[in-house]
Order: structure tokens, then sequence, then C-alpha cells
């Protein structure tokens, strides 16, 4: 007879094999299922797996696979983390397949990975640093690919230099002047991967015909010409906000230009206008503001347009283009308490714009007119006055010429409202015409340089003003930068703190300051 404890743990049992008779046997299949095994379209082996066609990389595997080779693959892109869920591969076999793009992550948690393989797709770039982390690499496979070896392969360049890793051979596969070269014999000098761009930096919410800049007491100032407002209005450079911020304004009924210049520490604003006479003003600093001190011949400048400063035999003058039909382009000298008329050039020439310039070692002026062709004057030292030298032929309507100096050559650009504008050469004794710029609409050009590049901006009435770099090689300018801004009439560089901006006046939108940014193609 058995005793009460046995008969009660025999019931416990037998309880236990019916609830266990009674289980569905689906859930010893779920249970079951909890093992990865093969995906379909590979053969896997204990510690390895063997994949053709696959549509997408399996997110499983068994445990213990330390070796992935796919071939054939049905997809052109390899996303990040793809294997993160391998972290015990050693070995990766991405081969004959048509992969095109891998993520900069894409082998992101292979830290034991020391073979891998990418041969025979259809790859052209690899996305920087793609096997930074690949701490023990050890053999790395890349042929069969067409590689482009532009900037974006710079990268690769250099780690091949720097790393352990062997690489066999790999060749560019474009462009041409790469073609057929093996990466391994390239090197970081062989690419030229810094480029630049200008972007909005600071927008003023005013029209404007005019813009100039210039230092004083230590600051960076720019001034511009606001017809509409009937103001000068003075713009200093915050170092703290990083921001041009208002700073003084002269009351002007009409100005078209304003011209700053700093003589013996002082510095005075030559206020051109179209009506109401044009005037000089002197900068008071106890208090702080501007006076007016000379009234500017209106029997002389009658329709000013723009003004010129320069200083010559140790004498500082300015010049005023006249536009009128009436008045005469007019020349004015400092003489240590204000500036008096010196010389009339040219009358009836409607002068548009006047550049100072040295020519073969001696000072010229060349005036540009809607009228007419370009007029250059010559300084005569003995006469201590501008003398008719030449005209520049064959161009008329030319609303403004700039000059600037490449490599020690002296050039000219003739910005032009209707036709085409001109690049010139100066060669010895004469300005040789080596290029054509589409201006259509343009009463603004801007030669400029920042750093070692050559830039030259063409504004336009009708369509996007356009930016020109210098090319060394051809010897020309090349399209560089479209930028949108309304009916621009003057342009200024200034360089402050480690920045560079390009100031755009404009007659009809909003005046606006560019960044230069520069900006390394081969770290994208």
């Amino acid at each position: 007879m058995l005793r009460l404890g046995e008969k009660w743990m025999r019931l416990v049992c037998f309880s236990l094999l019916c609830l266990w008779l009674c289980l569905p046997r689906e859930s010893f299949a779920r249970r079951a299922s909890k093992v990865p095994r093969c995906p379909a379209t590979c053969s896997c082996t204990k510690d390895s797996a063997f994949c053709v066609d696959t549509k997408t990389i399996p997110k499983s595997f068994p445990p213990g696979i330390i070796s992935l080779t796919m071939v054939n693959a049905a997809f052109q892109t390899i996303p990040e983390g793809a294997f993160s869920h391998l972290h015990l591969l050693q070995f990766l076999f991405i081969e004959n397949n048509d992969i095109q793009s891998l993520s900069k992550h894409t082998f992101r948690g292979l830290k034991s990975l020391t073979h891998l393989s990418l041969s025979n797709n259809n790859l052209q770039h690899l996305p920087r640093d793609l096997f930074k982390h690949l701490d023990i690499l050890t053999d790395l496979d890349l042929r069969g690919n067409s590689f482009r070896c532009d900037c974006k392969i710079k990268w690769l360049v250099d780690w091949m230099e720097k790393t352990n890793t062997s690489v066999p051979a790999i060749y560019c596969a474009s462009p041409f002047e790469f073609q057929g070269r093996r990466i391994h014999d390239l090197t970081p000098r062989d690419f030229n991967c810094i480029s630049a761009d200008f972007a909005v930096y600071e927008t003023f919410p005013f029209h404007s015909v005019s813009v100039e800049s210039y230092e004083y007491s230590e600051d960076q100032f720019v001034v511009f010409a606001q017809p509409d407002s009937g103001f000068c209005t003075l713009y200093v450079w915050d170092h703290v906000e990083m921001v041009f911020r208002t700073s003084h304004n002269i009351t002007s009924r009409s100005a078209v230009y304003c011209k700053p210049v700093v003589i013996n520490n002082t510095l005075y604003m030559v206020v051109a206008q179209l009506f109401g006479g044009s005037h000089i003003y002197k900068w008071e600093e106890d208090p702080q503001r501007f006076i007016k001190i000379q009234d500017i011949d209106t029997s002389r400048v009658r329709k000013p347009n723009f003004v010129e400063t320069f200083k010559l035999d140790e004498e500082w003058y300015f010049v005023v283009a006249d536009s009128s039909k009436a008045g005469s382009t007019s020349i004015y000298r400092w003489n240590s308490n204000g500036f008096y008329s010196h010389q009339s050039l040219h009358p009836w020439h409607r002068d548009t714009h006047v550049e100072f310039l040295d020519v073969g070692g001696k000072p010229h002026l060349i005036l540009s007119s809607a009228s007419q062709t370009p007029v250059v004057y010559q300084w005569n030292r003995s006469q201590k006055q501008f003398v008719f030298h030449s005209q520049i032929t064959e161009v008329a309507d030319v609303q403004m010429v700039k000059h600037f100096w490449v490599r020690r050559a002296l050039y000219l650009c003739l910005t032009r409202f209707i036709g085409d504008s001109k690049i010139l050469r100066w060669e010895g004794q004469r300005f040789v015409e080596i290029q054509t710029l589409p201006s259509r609409g343009s009463m603004a050009v801007y030669p400029f340089s920042v750093g070692l590049r050559q830039y030259l901006i063409l504004g336009s009435d009708f369509s996007f003003s356009r930016v020109y770099l210098w090319d060394d090689l051809t010897q020309r300018f090349q399209p560089f930068q479209e930028l949108n801004m309304r009916a621009p009439r003057g342009f200024n560089l200034v360089s402050v703190d480690d920045k560079d901006f390009l100031l755009s006046a404009s007659f009809k939108g909003n005046t606006l300051a560019y960044q230069h940014l520069v900006v390394d193609l081969s770290a994208k």
C-alpha cells in the first residue's frame, strides 16, 4: 500500500505528462525556428555561406559563420550596417555583381574582418573612409571595377599610401587624363580638389547703386549709395556678431556714388548726386559725424556717374565721370585744405566710368562712354596734366572698363549693355582682344582675386549675373557660378576676420553680401 506522499507525486507527474501531450505541435516548431537556418538562396556549412542571386542581404545565418560569399546579387546598392549582424565575419567576398554604390558605413561592426573582396562589380567611387574601422584588414581586392579617378577617390589614394593592407593593382577607367593609369601610381598631389562657392551671407533691405569699402581707425567699413532713400549709408564690421551693422548716414538728395578716401589719417567722403550738386564731407571724431566742407562745381559736373580716387606723384586726386551732354569729366586735386579743380577732360562724351591704371610704368585714365569708344589719357609729368593718348577702337557702348593683373600680365575687361563684353591683354604697345564674354544687359563688371584665384563677375539686368574663374592653362576665363541678383550696379570685395565677402549693390532688389567659401571636393 502506497504512502500518501508517493501517491501525490505520481499524480503530479501524470498531470504534467497529460499537459505535455495536449500541447499543440506549432509551439515546438516555433521554438525550433529560433535557431537561424541557411537562407534559401545560400548554401551553408558549419562556418561559411555561399549566396547566389539574392535580392537583398539575408538578415540571419546559422551561428558561427565566419566566411560569406555573394555573387550575381540582384541589387546594386549596399546600405549602412548591412553586415553588422555578422560580427564574427573574417572573410567577405562580394564578387561578380553589379554593385554600383556603398554606404560609408556598409562594413560597420566587422571588427574581425581580415579579407574583403569587392572585385568585378561596377563601382566608380568608394565612400570616404570606407575602410577606416576595419582595424585588422590584411587583404583587399578591388580589381575589375570602373573607377573614376577624380577628387572623390583622392582619399583612397592617400589611404593606400599609408595602409599595411595588401591591395592588388587597380586602374583608372576615367577621366581621360588618368585612363589606364594604376591608382597605386597616383599621389594626392595629382588631384586639384579645392573649389569654391559664393553663398549669400547677409542681406541689406534696400536698393543701392554703388558700394565701396575702406579701413579707418582699425575698423572695416562699407558704404552704399541709396538714391531712393537719399542716404550714403555706412556699415561697420562687427567682430563679435560677425555681421555688418549700421554705423552712420550722410543725408543726400540723390546720391549715385559715395567714394571714401583717407588722407593723412582723416576720412573724406565724395558724394556725387544727380540733383542738388555734389559735395565733399569730412569725418569729425568729436562729435562723431560727417560735416560738409566743400561743394563741387555744378557747371562742370552736371550728371555724375562714377567717382575714382588715386594717388599720383605723392598727391591725391579724384575724378568724376560726367554722363550729361553739357558737363565734363573732371579731375580734382587735394591741396592740404580741400579738393580743388585741376583739369577738365573731354566734354560732350557722356562718360559712364573712369579707370585709373599704370600701363608700362605710365599713369593712364580710361574713360568709357555710352556714345563713343573708350578714350585713353596718359599723364604728362611736366605739365601735370592728363593728355589724350588713344582710343580703344571697334568697341562702342562700353558701360565700364576695369583692369586686372594675372602673372604680371595686364588685362582690361570692357563690359557692354548690348553686345558681348571683351577681355583685352596689353601687348607692350596696345591692348589686344583675347576673349569675348556674353553679357546682355550688363552695366557692371568687377575683376577680383581671392588667394591665388582670379575671378571676374559680370552683372546682368536680364538674367543671372555670371562669375568667371581664370584658367591658367587656356589663359581665358571659364564660367564658374551664376548669382541671382537684380540689376547690379557695383561690386566690392571685403576681406576681414579670415572671411572674404563679395558685396553687390542692386538697383532693383536687396543689396547682398556673398561669402567666398573654399570647398574641398575630396572631402564629400
